[in-house]
């Protein structure tokens, strides 16, 4: 019979980050149902409700609280679970964790080396006065925080680069700072490729990409979001192209972006040649013209092979085996099943995805559409649909896909038993803050799905590298072990998907690019 356990901490602040650690720590416990560790705010003191905690429990409880809730036969045992995953800290002793106590940004003044860097994870109401306090302190600053107001972002992106400082996000998820990984950050080497990012598994994905090519970065900056929209205007975009082409260990520029500005997007790479820049602009609606010194590119796999060219490098992404594992895989999936179903922990790898498949003629439904009538909401029973399951309708009250695999294991098995379903489409992004076996936890699904007579196979991609803790190689296996065919990118899966559901083989093995 299942309990539900609750424990309240009154005014004790978590970052998102290791409120997600907690969640998971909740959610690997055997006989739990539901569980997380939240701030008490309004929204998720609702959320609590909903999932049959008593409101007279949670009457009292504020935003400043953290709460953390269980549901299952071993409820108390993953509260404590919950406890030490989340005021633990691994690795040191309490001699050595001992000092002072810095409860403020304008306390860092008091270290011995102050900080050069302060990672902001605060409620959106709160991240643009943070981050000033931050600027005071002539600090670099990587927001992580979303739901920042458009305005706000101009004011500290403005303050930031006339003070020569980056203003990294909102919503900036990853960068690679003097050789430190912040956020979701991959385990990279150094080399002469400097990375700028207004996405940020599309951050992941290129210096990934960089250093299985035998390259490496200097810095990858994430920029946030919205920067190369016309509001923002591309304030810190510039701001950093203009910093690595100062800095001499960098020898080619790589910019990573989502649908920008077209307007945004010739004034920033209309400019006079410093060092060769490689633009990749995933989804760009019209065509631009650049000068000689910048290559221009539609997915993140194209956007490295030009960056390696730049240098007198080769990566190809094509796997010669691949052809043939797709015309194996199509005799085994009955003529009836046509529907390809993405289901992605990374939103830009949902969106390239998405892209490349409508450059081949599909029209694909989603949570975060590439047009308004292709909402996921009106998709059709046997329709393409790619969701990108990090967005907040589906981590309400869960942690995101990336650090709790199990939030897919039983989508994966509910799009594999639809009778329209050719092939499930699915990404495994390695890394700091990832999940420590993603891979082995999904296997068990994607093998479910692949042992259905004359049904789906399964297409996954692995985002990461051999220093990453989890190790490509290895997850890379424990998929293929069980029947997936995993591509080398994740613009070679998403093409493998399509020529899958369309019966057309040689689609795995076309460029990718414009």
């Amino acid at each position: 019979m299942s309990t539900h356990g609750i424990r309240l901490h009154p005014n004790t602040y978590l970052d998102s980050v290791k409120l997600l650690v907690g969640s998971r720590a909740i959610l690997e416990t055997p006989g739990i149902e539901w569980g997380a560790a939240v701030t008490g705010t309004p929204t998720n003191v609702e959320v609590l409700i909903h999932e049959g905690f008593r409101a007279d429990e949670l009457a009292n409880v504020g935003a400043n609280d953290l709460v953390i809730a269980a549901r299952g036969e071993q409820a108390e045992l993953a509260l404590a679970n919950a406890e030490t995953a989340l005021f633990s800290v691994p690795g040191t002793s309490s001699a050595a964790s001992a000092g002072p106590s810095i409860r403020s940004i304008e306390e860092t003044a008091i270290l011995p080396n102050s900080p050069n860097v302060a990672v902001i994870s605060v409620g959106g109401d709160y991240a643009a006065l943070e981050a000033h306090k931050a600027l005071t302190a002539s600090m670099n600053v990587l927001l992580f925080s979303d739901n920042v107001p458009l305005e706000d972002e101009v004011d500290l992106k403005s303050r930031a680069a006339a003070a020569g400082l980056f203003m990294m996000g909102p919503g900036a998820g990853t960068a690679v700072i003097g050789g430190v990984g912040l956020g979701f950050a991959n385990a990279v080497r150094t080399g002469p490729v400097g990375i700028v990012a207004a996405a940020g598994t599309g951050a992941q994905e290129v210096m990934s990409l960089i250093d299985r090519a035998g390259l490496g970065v200097t810095q990858v900056i994430g920029v946030g979001g919205r920067d190369l929209s016309e509001a923002v205007g591309g304030i810190m975009t510039a701001h950093a192209i203009r910093s690595l082409e100062d800095d001499p260990a960098t020898e080619v520029i790589l910019l990573v972006s989502k649908p920008p500005s077209a307007e945004v997007s010739r004034k920033l790479l209309n400019r006079p040649a410093v060092k060769p820049l490689v633009a990749t602009l995933i989804g760009l609606r019209e065509p631009i013209e650049v000068p000689a010194h910048v290559t221009l590119t539609s997915s993140l796999e194209e956007g490295v092979v030009a960056v390696t060219a730049a240098i007198g490098g080769h990566f190809s992404p094509i796997d010669e085996d691949l052809l043939g594992r797709t015309s194996d895989a199509l005799a085994k999936v009955d003529t009836s099943r046509t529907a390809i179903r993405g289901l992605f922990s990374g939103g830009t790898l949902c969106f390239e995805a998405m892209t490349l498949m409508l450059e081949q003629g599909l029209s694909v439904y989603s949570n975060t559409p590439l047009q308004p009538e292709w909402d996921v909401a009106v998709a059709p029973p046997s329709a393409h649909v790619c969701l990108d399951l990090g967005e907040e309708e589906y981590t309400r009250g869960r942690p995101h896909p990336m650090i709790d695999p199990a939030a897919r294991l039983e989508r994966i098995v509910q799009e594999g038993t639809n009778p329209h379903t050719a092939v499930v489409l699915i990404d495994v992004v390695l890394g700091y803050g990832s999940h420590d076996d993603p891979a082995g936890q999904l296997a068990p699904a994607c093998a479910d799905v692949i042992a259905i007579d004359g049904g789906p196979q399964v297409v996954a991609y692995v985002l990461g590298t051999e220093g990453d803790p989890q190790g490509l190689a290895g997850q890379r296996k424990k998929l293929e072990d069980v029947g997936c065919i995993v591509a080398a990118t994740n613009a070679r899966a998403a093409l493998t998907a399509t020529a899958i559901a369309t019966r057309t083989p040689a689609i795995s093995q076309s460029r990718s690019a414009m």
